[in-house]
């Protein structure tokens, strides 16, 4: 049995994920994604297959985070979005996602 990599973990763990939420035009997939240096959010038509809008910030700590969430309910907001599915990525729901799902919930997205 070959080791995995992180990478093909967290891979593994988002389709595992994918397989029970998608995103619709009155209730988007808000996604997330964290690399090395910044975190991003999209917010994705599943059926229609077209992202609505995205966001991105440079920064992985907690203050980002925060921003982002709010940056992302204001991008939501401008394009009439109200309620989302939150699919965190793979990515382990800790300390960052947590902050930024509770700023855009602070700022009015629901989810």
């Amino acid at each position: 049995m070959a080791i995995k990599s992180k990478k093909e973990l967290r891979k593994r763990r988002h389709f595992r994920v994918r397989n029970k939420i998608s995103g619709t035009s009155e209730r988007p997939r808000m996604a997330v994604f964290r690399s090395n240096k910044r975190l991003e959010v999209q917010f994705i038509d599943d059926y229609a297959r077209k992202t609505i809008a995205g966001v991105s910030i440079n920064g992985k700590n907690a203050e980002a985070a925060k921003e982002l969430g709010e940056k992302a309910a204001e991008a939501a907001k401008a394009q009439g979005i109200k309620t989302v599915v939150f699919d965190r990525g793979g990515f382990a729901y800790g300390s960052n996602l947590k902050t930024l799902a509770d700023s855009a919930r602070a700022a009015g997205l629901q989810f």
